[in-house]
C-alpha cells in the first residue's frame, strides 16, 4: 500500500508520509511479535504531534489525546479497557455531538464506547478497525445521568434496538436516535456510520427532509447496541489512508437488500471458496512510523 512513497517532511521525529516498515530496522524485541500484543500493553500516548498512520484496520496513532472520563454531556464507558484515546478531531467530534444529543428529550448526552488504544494499532480483542483514533462507538442507550462510578461503567449494558436479527428496529428505537445519528452524519468530518440494516431502512422511511446525509449511513452486522462513527483522515494527515467513499446515492435500496436477505437468506454458493483465516499482524505489516510510536517514552 505504501510502497514507493517518498518522505516529504518530518514532524516531531515522524515522517509525514507512511513508508514500508522494511525501510528501517525492527528492534529485536518487536520481531515476530503480534502487533496487538505490542500496542495492547501501552498505557499512554506517544510523545509526538497527533497523527494517524496507515488505514483504519492497519495502522497506528501518534500523539493520541485521551477523552476525559466525564464531561458535561458525555461519559466514557468500560474504562478498564483504556480505549478512550483518539485523534484531537475525534475528541472534538465527541464533545460536539454529545452537546447536540443532550438537547434530545430524555438524553443527558452520550455514553462513549471504544475509540482507540493510547497508541492506536491492533487491539487485543473486539475490533479489526479503531486503529487510527478516528473510529468511535457510541452507545444506543440514552444516558439518564452522567455521574456513573467506574464500577457502574463496567457493569451497565447498552440496549439493543434490533428485532428479527436486525431486519427491523424494535420498540426502543426513537426519533432521538434518528436525530443523533443524523447529526453525526451531517458533520463534515464524518466519512461513514455503521448501523444494523433495519435502522438504516427505518431512517430512510422516516426522513422527509434533506436526504444527502443518508449516504454515510451504512448497514453492517451487529451495531445494534451502538453505532460506529468513522471520521475522515484529518486535513494534512499525509500518512493516513482514507476508506473509499460510499457509493453515490442515499444507499436506501442497498440497505433494503440487506433486510431482504436477512428475512429470506439466499442459498449458499456451492462454489464459494472457504473463508481464509485472518492472520495476526506484526509490526512489519504496519507503516514504519508505528515503530517510533511504540518506542516513544
Amino acid at each position: 500500500m505504501f510502497k514507493g512513497l517518498k518522505l516529504i517532511a518530518v514532524v516531531c521525529g515522524l515522517a509525514v508520509l507512511a513508508v514500508p516498515v522494511a525501510a528501517q530496522s525492527i528492534p529485536n524485541s518487536m520481531k515476530g511479535v503480534e502487533a496487538k500484543q505490542l500496542f495492547g500493553k501501552e498505557r499512554s500516548a506517544s510523545r509526538h504531534a497527533p497523527a494517524p498512520f496507515g488505514s483504519y484496520a492497519k495502522g497506528c496513532m501518534a500523539g493520541g489525546v485521551q477523552l476525559p472520563e466525564t464531561g458535561p454531556t458525555w461519559q466514557a464507558m468500560r474504562l478498564s479497557r483504556n480505549r478512550n484515546w483518539g485523534h484531537p478531531e475525534t475528541i472534538d467530534f465527541i464533545q460536539t455531538l454529545s452537546a447536540k444529543a443532550a438537547r434530545q428529550p430524555g438524553w443527558a448526552g452520550l455514553y462513549i464506547g471504544d475509540i482507540s488504544q493510547p497508541r492506536g494499532g491492533p487491539m487485543l480483542s473486539g475490533h479489526r478497525s479503531h486503529q487510527l483514533g478516528l473510529d468511535v462507538d457510541i452507545w444506543m442507550l440514552a444516558p439518564k445521568r452522567l455521574d456513573l462510578s467506574r464500577a457502574e461503567r463496567e457493569n451497565l449494558s447498552s440496549v439493543s434496538l434490533r428485532r428479527a436479527k436486525g431486519a427491523f428496529t424494535n420498540s426502543k428505537w426513537t426519533r432521538a436516535h434518528h436525530e443523533i445519528i443524523k447529526a453525526a452524519a451531517m458533520d463534515p468530518r464524518t466519512a461513514r456510520i455503521f448501523v444494523f440494516p433495519g435502522a438504516k431502512v427505518q431512517m430512510c422511511k422516516d426522513e422527509k427532509g434533506n436526504r444527502a446525509w443518508l449516504r454515510k449511513i451504512r448497514p453492517w452486522w451487529g451495531h445494534h447496541y451502538h453505532f460506529h462513527v468513522r471520521l475522515r483522515c484529518p486535513k494534512g494527515a499525509r500518512g493516513c489512508v482514507d476508506q473509499a467513499a460510499p457509493p453515490a446515492g442515499d444507499g436506501c435500496a442497498d440497505a433494503q437488500k440487506w433486510v431482504d436477505d436477512i428475512l429470506n437468506p439466499p442459498p449458499p454458493d456451492p462454489n464459494a471458496a472457504p473463508p481464509k483465516k485472518r492472520r495476526e499482524y506484526t509490526i512489519a505489516d504496519l507503516p514504519s512510523q508505528c515503530v517510533s510510536v511504540l518506542q516513544s517514552k
